[in-house]
């Protein structure tokens, strides 16, 4: 029986790498990375809980199967490890090696019909600049292109399945459904791109969803919420002006979460303002952003005037290395910061990209930051942040990046609240210093 089952194999693997060649095309490509970095003083006191320095390394395969221009099946696979880890997701086994962690990023059917692109299954979405959400989700992306400049995403995010919540009972299982449904047109007028979008999270019961009970509506205030219905309106713009381009994203939420408790219900409504620029000059690079996201002024009543994504997760956007969880070794961020979830937040940048020689960038940025609104110790700024990053390519796809950052704390930083009632002024200030080899292809 077992050579029988070999045959049957045999002769699968001859048909699979054999036939289908003729039907469609094999395309690989991915990505890899390994950092080694020190992250110290992030608590902004001596206390040492949130250094670390350590070595990982991230990998990600890319699958596609192209039937046609039209028609095409797209997998991303992602395998991460620290190394000396041990058996936990985050690692590849004892010793950081011979363990089993794949992870399936991506895998989506993307095909068009007439004038529609269908884009079904885990697939990735960048929304308002990540402000609203930029991450990968289990769902649907329906565009129409109504011409070369004019095309209208709509999009289902299917945040939790209730049927498979562990709700303690078998019954009214759909109510704890978690959706997010929105429209995301683009519309090209010369140089100008705008992008309205008009976005819709719901739920019946959001009590047993735990990542709602984690966001940021709970630590707003909204401790025992049921029914939510939130909206949220907005728009990007972009505008190209020569070697000059300017950016502006504006996003406002509003709606109503009903109390579980049955009490008095919670009002949403917040906001976000940011905006950038760009200019060119020869091998100079010349560029800046700020952006404001609202704070709650009272977390005891029940207006959440915070600017706060639908579900607390999806929203990913990475500004400075220590304050903002950068771009590069984005493992933390610094104590009393939103990280690369904006809210009761004002960061102001500048910054200057040079090359002296041909292969080799430096970016030097300078950030400010304060919080929106006081903390519970009256305190407000953050800190300003210096980014260094040197990036060479060594080949055409290998380069290696060095990166430096220092912060210079303020009091919302460096201040920490004990559960005793007491409040420890730190006078540490965090500092970040790395490097990157990275691998595209």
């Amino acid at each position: 029986m077992k050579r029988l089952y070999v045959l049957l194999l045999t002769l699968f693997l001859v048909f699979v790498f054999s036939v289908p060649v003729f039907a469609f095309e094999n395309i690989f490509g991915g990505y890899w990375n390994t950092r080694a970095y020190t992250q110290r003083d992030f608590t902004g006191d001596d206390s040492e809980d949130m250094d670390i320095q350590m070595v990982d390394t991230q990998t990600r395969i890319f699958y596609t199967a192209k039937f046609s221009d039209d028609f095409k099946f797209i997998n991303k696979f992602e395998m991460d490890a620290i190394w000396g880890g041990n058996a936990a997701k985050s690692d590849y086994g004892d010793i950081g090696a011979d363990g089993v962690n794949v992870e399936i990023k991506n895998s989506y059917a993307d095909f068009t019909i007439d004038s529609f692109n269908y884009k079904l299954g885990v697939q990735n979405m960048k929304i308002n600049r990540g402000f609203l959400f930029s991450d990968d989700f289990a769902g649907a992306v329906i565009t129409y292109n109504v011409n070369k400049d004019i095309e209208i995403p709509f999009f289902w995010i299917k945040a939790r399945e209730g049927y498979s919540s562990n709700v303690g009972n078998n019954t009214h299982r759909n109510s704890y459904d978690v959706d997010i449904y929105g429209i995301y047109p683009k519309v090209k007028l010369g140089s100008v791109t705008l992008r309205p979008t008009l976005a819709w999270a719901t739920s019946k019961d959001a009590s047993w969803f735990g990542d709602t009970s984690n966001s940021g509506w709970r630590n707003q205030g909204a401790a025992d919420f049921d029914k939510f219905n939130t909206y949220y309106l907005g728009a990007d713009v972009d505008v190209k002006v020569g070697p000059a381009s300017v950016w502006f994203t504006g996003l406002y939420d509003f709606g109503t979460i009903e109390s579980l408790a049955g009490g008095e219900d919670y009002d949403a409504k917040g906001y976000l303002l940011a905006l950038g620029a760009k200019a060119d000059v020869n091998d100079v690079n010349l560029h800046g952003q700020t952006f404001y996201a609202a704070g709650d002024d009272d977390t005891a009543d029940r207006d959440i005037e915070a600017y706060l994504t639908p579900i607390g997760k999806g929203m990913t956007y990475k500004w400075a290395e220590i304050m903002g969880r950068g771009p590069i070794f984005d493992n933390d961020w610094s104590n009393g910061s939103p990280g690369d979830e904006p809210t009761n937040i004002l960061a102001v940048n500048m910054g200057v990209t040079v090359k002296p020689v041909k292969k080799l960038a430096v970016t030097a940025d300078l950030w400010w930051a304060q919080l929106a609104e006081d903390n519970p110790n009256g305190d407000k700024d953050l800190g300003t942040e210096i980014n260094l990053l040197a990036n060479y390519k060594i080949l055409d796809n290998l380069s290696l990046d060095v990166l430096a950052a220092y912060l210079f704390a303020g009091k919302a930083t460096t201040d920490w609240n004990y559960a005793d009632g007491l409040v420890k002024d730190g006078d540490k200030n965090p500092i970040e210093i790395g490097t990157q080899l990275e691998i595209s292809f």
